[in-house]
């Protein structure tokens, strides 16, 4: 303990000394001996606060006992504030065992959920003990305030969520979050892991069992259709073998049940498979096209190293379809991994929290997933066979008229769209790590091949996310018009990876009667689509890179220059507006483009030249900002012997039709608290209109031998007609 040094010394000291003592010169410092402190510490014991004699006789350490005496209370408030957090954090969770109790309460009579004035409970009275603790817990935060010198806030509402700037109706599908994610976890925290863990290990592997029999059995489980080869499943059969023991009291009427399952060959080991399924942020990687959010909210039983002989977690998870016509699934489930060491399996099995889903449910529709997943079997060199069967009940929501047969038919949410996705992905990472790949263009090495490839990754990520209803995005409809699908909507930008400030959206879908095949071969190609003014502004495009994606020639990723041919002018080009001069007339686009059984994607966006030389020279390119543009392409008439992926060439079958989704995105402003006005959100709409036009004219001239008497029935500016009879997607009999 040092003493008050200085100061003191200076009071014993004559007046030369003292002058002397003014010159710059460095302070000497003593410390206290040990018995000179244990002294102090004992008179300190005894009179923490002197009167004016004492302080007098101790006016040679008297620094020493302030220290002392403020150490001292430093202390005691750390130790206060430590009781006020515990008795804050026991409010919180009273508070959230009220509200869970609430939401459980069921009517006696028919064992559903109680309606108001059904309730048991005395509602006056929990109001009035709701004020209670409100009161309680703003009185304990007031105290936390006066002894910590910093506010400490109360459990405020829930953040608005991209509340729309738009003075428009933005409610296309009505969502209600009461309580944000964190909260749900919260109450999981209290109530499910006392109760279901002692249950969870026995249903999980009576869900492992029930998914190996969804597999593997056929008929009478699993009915084939003979007319378009998709199988059904028999929802009574389901029901005699499968009595699940915690099953939801449900209404037919109110919900339908979705049921498929394939099986395909993918490049990748079990183990890398298992380890991306366990981890939220791998699994969300793997399928950024399905998976908007994805958490995992608690592990029960994790395993060794992370590969274990089984692992049982609670998981969050929203599952979305690229189109605001179609709104998002949400879910909380447990997760099961289980293998299976004599047969070389891997069983990942997903199975409803059952009694809890009401409690944590906040999506519309209503979505229960029922015990649904994969079997992951080892094969040589690497790759694994994967037999994915995926089943839901979902409230029985209408969908836009343009999306019925998709959604009705499974392959919005369905395991083929899943395993398709997965087989690409996996070659899509095969690819990220081979090292001995010689890509075209510039790309100097292989970190900066990695770094391009993450760049295009986030950028199909964000495409998927903000042109779809991820985490209650609200759209707004220009027209009131049921057959119209344009939409608009507008987010604020604030953090890293987008431009700041105001982002106009727009997304329209249209149904064209050409193969999806065919559309994607149009949009992908750079030489094909710089042909139309609208997307190109007459300027041509010349790839400079080019990275491989997977075995289809469709998969992969380049890094286009547009050559603008005149300077001084304004050029639209995607994304935002560049301004180009006598100097510096070339811009770049990074563009990667996809397609699989269940679809295409082609997705762009303007990039500056320094932002590519920062990811060429291995630097992080998460900072970088992008606002990606495309198109989602998915098939709407698929038959059981059909080609997957036809080449170009193959123009047979002519009855095939597909869903174009355009999505545009402005930066309408640079400054976040800006007002939109109507002109930006005509000139987009006019934008949007004008591309399916020239989409449109440019198929209908290619494809003139293909479909000579379809070009008048094309829909343009983004209405939709409900496709012929001949083109409509055939749905499996409703269960």
């Amino acid at each position: 303990m040092e003493s008050g040094s200085g100061s003191e010394h200076i009071e014993g000291v004559s007046g030369n000394e003292q002058e002397n003592e003014q010159q710059p010169k460095k302070k000497r410092y003593h410390r206290h001996t040990i018995r000179q402190i244990q002294e102090m510490e004992s008179l300190f014991k005894e009179c923490p606060h002197q009167d004016d004699k004492q302080r007098m006789k101790l006016s040679q350490v008297k620094f020493w006992f302030q220290n002392r005496l403020t150490q001292m209370k430093a202390q005691q408030d750390r130790a206060d504030n430590a009781i006020l957090r515990a008795e804050i954090e026991g409010l919180k969770n009273e508070n959230y065992r009220l509200q869970a109790a609430l939401r459980s309460v069921i009517c006696p009579n028919c064992g559903g959920p109680a309606m108001l004035g059904e309730i048991a409970f005395d509602e006056q009275q929990l109001r009035i003990e709701n004020a209670r603790l409100k009161e309680e817990l703003d009185r304990v935060c007031c105290i936390a305030t006066r002894y910590s010198g910093r506010p400490v806030q109360a459990i405020g509402p829930p953040p608005p969520l991209l509340a729309p700037s738009l003075d428009l109706d933005m409610n296309i599908y009505g969502r209600n979050f009461p309580e944000p994610m964190p909260t749900c976890h919260d109450i999981i925290s209290v109530q499910l892991l006392e109760e279901v863990k002692s249950m969870a290990l026995q249903f999980a592997k009576s869900a492992v069992d029930e998914l190996v029999k969804m597999c593997q059995l056929g008929e009478p489980l699993w009915i084939q259709n003979s007319e378009n080869g998709k199988e059904a499943l028999n929802v009574e059969e389901y029901g005699r073998m499968f009595p699940w023991p915690l099953n939801l009291k449900q209404h037919p009427s109110e919900f339908k049940t979705e049921a498929t399952r394939d099986s395909a060959v993918v490049i990748m080991n079990s183990m890398n498979l298992v380890d991306a399924f366990l981890d939220s942020t791998k699994w969300m990687e793997l399928f950024p096209s399905i998976i908007s959010r994805a958490k995992t909210v608690h592990v029960f039983t994790s395993g060794v190293s992370g590969h274990a002989k089984s692992s049982l977690r609670v998981m969050y998870a929203e599952l979305q379809v690229l189109s605001p016509l179609i709104p998002t699934r949400e879910t909380h489930f447990l997760r099961y991994c289980q293998q299976n060491v004599d047969e070389g399996t891997w069983a990942i099995v997903d199975f409803p929290i059952d009694r809890y889903q009401d409690i944590l449910q906040s999506s519309v529709p209503r979505y229960r997933r029922s015990p649904s997943g994969c079997i992951i079997q080892d094969m040589p060199n690497g790759y694994s066979r994967v037999t994915w069967v995926e089943h839901a009940d979902i409230e029985d929501k209408p969908v836009h008229q343009i999306f019925n047969n998709f959604v009705n038919s499974g392959m919005a949410f369905g395991a083929p769209r899943w395993l398709a996705v997965l087989q690409r992905q996996c070659e899509r990472v095969a690819s990220l790590m081979a090292g001995n790949i010689s890509d075209l263009g510039v790309i100097p090495s292989s970190e900066a091949r990695k770094n391009l490839m993450n760049l295009a990754q986030r950028m199909i990520r964000t495409f998927s996310v903000n042109i779809s209803t991820s985490s209650g995005q609200s759209w707004t409809a220009l027209s009131e018009s049921s057959d119209d699908t344009v939409r608009i909507t507008t987010r604020k930008i604030t953090e890293l990876g987008q431009p700041n400030g105001v982002i106009l959206s727009a997304v329209s879908t249209t149904w064209l009667p050409y193969p999806h095949y065919l559309v994607f071969d149009l949009l992908r190609d750079e030489r094909r689509r710089s042909q139309l003014d609208v997307l190109s502004n007459g300027n041509s495009l010349h790839e400079v890179a080019h990275i491989a994606n997977g075995s289809h020639p469709g998969n992969c990723i380049s890094l286009l220059r547009v050559n603008a041919s005149v300077s001084g002018l304004e050029f639209e080009f995607p994304s935002r507006m560049v301004a180009s001069n006598p100097s510096q007339n070339v811009e770049l686009i990074l563009q990667e483009s996809c397609t699989d059984q269940s679809g295409s994607l082609v997705v762009y966006t303007t990039i500056d030249v320094d932002a590519i030389q920062l990811a060429m020279s291995g630097e992080d390119p998460s900072c970088i900002p992008l606002l990606p543009m495309g198109f989602s392409i998915v098939p709407v008439t698929p038959t059981a012997d059909e080609n997957p992926i036809p080449s170009s060439g193959d123009e047979n079958n002519s009855s095939a039709s597909c869903l174009l989704t355009v999505g545009l995105q402005v930066l309408a402003s640079t400054i976040p608290t800006a007002k939109l006005n109507l002109s930006s959100v005509t000139a987009i709409s006019n934008h949007l209109c004008n591309t399916v036009d020239q989409i449109n004219a440019a198929l209908s001239n290619s494809s003139s031998s293909i479909c000579p008497d379809n070009s008048s029935s094309i829909m343009l500016g983004g209405s939709s007609t409900e496709p012929p009879p001949a083109a409509a997607a055939t749905a499996p009999p409703k269960q």
